[in-house]
């Protein structure tokens, strides 16, 4: 595979070239700290300094084409009816905005809504971005797809959509992943893809990536990479936010019909940062309206014990993207823990590095222990069983709902149901 990437229109190689240079955006009058929501992230792709295309030569054509056919198609009429219809009656949106009032009256504070997008078809957000892509690369005349997935719900996803839309599916999982989470290869297996264990490197999420990038560079003449999450170089991240902001978009209408004004806090659970980016998106010019970003902190702060790079990482280049990453002591990328699979990955989405340099939006972080327990709490409080990446956004608001007055508003995306997680915390529970 070549090492020569492009950046700025000049071509480097990696061998050889130390220095790295960056596009970075005028700062604001205030240094920085008010939002360029217009920002020119479609014909730049970048926010503020993050994001960008730094990828083999070989691929610069599919992602330029990728980026030609959906700035062509995002806003024509015919797609945009025919991804509303999929959503509408195949997936089953719009999802409801449930007042979580058990869980409000146990904490005994601010007021809790959960955004149900674990009552979507296949049970989690990711069908939202995985309908938008299938129905462009039928655009593009592609009929292979692949993908990669950690906790298997994106995978699920794509084989989905693949089967619904007549396409060969091949999922990248990492070995680790496959045996916590074999229930969903089962169902990605039942639906007609082809998974395939990934082996190499730490065996889980980022290994998957690794391996769909080196499989669409060999095949990039008849093959569509479904990413599953806000990351990757330009336009991906661009077109899994645009995607998933159907998330926020419905917010935004429920809570003003049931409260009659917007929410005081967002919260949502971050990895790569797609459930997240879809809810925060369409209330990022709301400044009223406080938005935390919940990491998973795993078991402790050191290399290898989590995989929260927004809160222990520095901007690096992972996967083809400048975001926020997680390096170990000779600058490498480092290994990550976190008790959800698809949480487990060493950088972030751009636009969330963006929103956390701009002060934007504030991420935290919540331990293995306290997801598990808040993963708990809400089945045996209002008898609903989250996944575990839901579960540390659960847990982070079980903390922060106390200290706040109950005419106050928390909105919580809810991303995925925890069948697939049943069986790993029964285990977890019995240690």
């Amino acid at each position: 595979m070549s090492l020569k990437i492009i950046i700025l229109n000049r071509v480097f190689d990696l061998t050889q070239q130390s220095e790295v240079f960056f596009i970075k955006s005028a700062k604001s009058k205030n240094g920085g700290k008010d939002m360029a929501v217009k920002i020119s992230e479609q014909e730049s792709g970048y926010f503020g300094e993050f994001g960008g295309r730094y990828v083999p030569t070989e691929l610069l054509p599919v992602l330029d084409q990728l980026k030609e056919y959906y700035l062509k198609y995002k806003d024509e009429p015919e797609f945009q009816e025919e991804l509303a219809y999929y959503h509408r009656d195949y997936v089953g949106r719009a999802n409801p905005l449930y007042l979580a009032s058990n869980l409000t009256e146990k904490l005994g504070g601010a007021k809790i809504y959960l955004k149900r997008e674990d009552l979507n078809h296949t049970g989690a957000h990711k069908i939202n971005n995985c309908l938008g892509q299938g129905l462009l690369a039928r655009r593009m005349g592609k009929k292979r797809i692949i993908a990669e997935t950690g906790a298997g719900q994106h995978g699920v996803a794509t084989a989905t959509a693949c089967a619904l839309l007549g396409m060969e599916c091949i999922i990248y999982m990492g070995e680790i992943d496959t045996i916590r989470q074999h229930l969903n290869v089962f169902r990605m297996e039942l639906l007609g893809a082809q998974v395939i264990p990934v082996t190499s490197g730490g065996k889980v999420l980022k290994d998957a990536v690794d391996q769909a990038l080196q499989d669409l560079i060999k095949n990039r003449a008849d093959t569509f990479y479904m990413l599953g999450s806000a990351v990757g170089p330009d336009p991906y991240p661009t077109i899994v936010r645009d995607f998933q902001s159907i998330i926020g978009q419905e917010t935004k209408k429920q809570i003003y019909q049931q409260e009659g004004r917007l929410p005081d806090y967002l919260i949502a659970c971050v990895g790569g940062g797609s459930n997240a980016i879809g809810l925060f998106y369409p209330f990022v010019q709301e400044q009223d309206v406080k938005i935390i970003g919940v990491e998973p902190g795993g078991i402790g702060n050191n290399f290898g014990e989590n995989a929260a790079p927004l809160t222990f990482g520095n901007p690096g280049i992972i996967h083809g993207f400048k975001c926020y990453m997680l390096k170990d002591a000779n600058g490498e990328i480092a290994s990550t823990h976190s008790i959800a699979a698809g949480l487990d990955y060493p950088g972030v989405g751009p636009e969330h590095s963006y929103l956390k340099a701009s002060a934007r939006a504030e991420y935290v972080t919540v331990n293995d222990q306290e997801a598990l327990a808040a993963f708990c709490t809400l089945s045996k409080v209002e008898g609903i069983i989250p996944a575990l990446e839901s579960a540390h956004a659960i847990a982070h608001a079980i903390k922060l709902a106390p200290t706040l007055k109950k005419d106050q508003i928390i909105v919580l995306n809810l991303s995925g149901r925890g069948d697939k997680d049943v069986q790993q915390v029964a285990e977890m529970l019995k240690q």
